[in-house]
């Protein structure tokens, strides 16, 4: 009868109680990383103030022949380091910037202010006109026009390109890397950069349908991560159930429940600690020796240059997802701790008392004087 009783206890444990919590650990996790003001507002803040250094990295980089291998994709990159202005001038003087610290900051900040419960949810609209008026600023025409003017002069061959880009029979997809002589290149180009930023909108909500919603006591981040702990309460009823079921004793229900908490802890733990780690390795040492046909030079600088920006993604997604499973063995082992100071074995309950048998009488007491 144990041993049939111990059993039906594992299966629910092992078919049910462990995979339900492995999944919910990785759920609870996930929704707090990305309902995290630092995930939503304070990363997106940093990487708008790396932007303009990554910039200037990426456009010293990219004119050694070393990096970029094609000659078309070198020679644009030389004859813009020609031109006088750097990537990071060009980002502010045509109000690129300005945009960016000003209005997208401020939408990240509002962003911020709502996941931490400093103010209601309602839109928060992203202007987005400044930012078409900064790509179609006269310091872009200028860099775009010097640029052109810098670069090396063509061959027959190269010139009957630009002539197909300029009657539009061509795509914008590779330029030739030489000086275009052919007449309407330049307002080809400056058309096609038009029509790029005229199918922009010209804002963005966020939040959008959100109106008259309630303000959340704990702010919205810590209110949807503390409905979604309740998410526990699944794996631990199954967990619960099978103990009682394998051991019904207090030491035995202790030892089997926070057993299997820590059985499902600990491979979850070690699963998001490899992804964590194995995601970083790749980002920042494998996947620039990995030689892959459909990659750029170009694309593996920009991925080079602007690493960050996944390293602090993977960072922030994955982080939580180890803080919870962290906690959930640590839960195990307490009540494995617990389990050692509690009963072994449930109290007989108590039964009928047997009738007394019937002894000799007495001899009677002698008279009172």
């Amino acid at each position: 009868m144990d041993a049939t009783r111990k059993i039906i206890g594992i299966c629910i444990i092992v078919f049910f109680g462990l995979p339900i919590l492995f999944g919910v650990t990785w759920a609870v996790g996930i929704i707090r990383a990305t309902t995290s003001p630092e995930f939503v507002s304070d990363l997106p803040q940093r990487i708008i103030a790396d932007l303009p250094d990554a910039a200037d990295q990426i456009f010293r980089a990219a004119q050694d022949e070393g990096s970029i291998r094609d000659s078309d994709t070198r020679a644009w990159f030389q004859a813009a380091a020609q031109t006088g202005i750097s990537p990071k001038e060009l980002l502010e003087k045509s109000g690129l910037m300005d945009w960016a610290r000003g209005e997208l900051t401020e939408a990240l900040k509002q962003i911020g202010m709502v996941l931490r419960g400093e103010r209601r949810p309602a839109p928060i609209v992203l202007d987005m006109k400044p930012l078409k008026a900064a790509l179609l600023s006269p310091e872009i025409d200028r860099f775009l026009e010097s640029t052109l003017e810098h670069l090396p002069p063509c061959d027959a061959s190269r010139t009957q390109d630009w002539a197909e880009i300029a009657a539009g029979t061509r795509s914008f997809d590779n330029l030739p890397g030489c000086r275009p002589d052919v007449p309407g290149v330049r307002e080809a180009l400056l058309a096609a950069r038009a029509k790029a930023v005229g199918r922009m909108d010209d804002r963005t909500e966020i939040f959008e349908g959100i109106h008259d919603f309630p303000k959340f006591p704990l702010g919205f981040s810590r209110s949807i991560m503390f409905v979604s702990v309740f998410l526990f309460l699944i794996p631990a009823a199954f967990i619960f159930v099978g103990a009682l079921i394998a051991d019904s004793s207090p030491r035995g229900f202790l030892r089997w429940s926070g057993g299997s908490i820590l059985a499902g802890g600990v491979p979850t733990l070690l699963l998001a600690l490899a992804a964590k780690h194995f995601s970083l390795w790749a980002i920042r040492e494998g996947a620039l020796s990995w030689n892959t046909h459909w990659t750029s030079d170009l694309e593996y600088l920009l991925f080079d240059k602007l690493r960050m920006i996944p390293e602090g993604v993977i960072q922030q997604l994955l982080s939580p997802v180890v803080t919870a499973a962290v906690i959930v063995c640590v839960v195990g082992i307490v009540l494995l701790a617990v389990s050692s100071g509690a009963r072994g074995k449930r109290l007989p309950a108590p039964g009928p008392t047997p009738p007394v048998a019937a002894g000799p009488t007495a001899p009677p007491a002698p008279p009172a004087h």
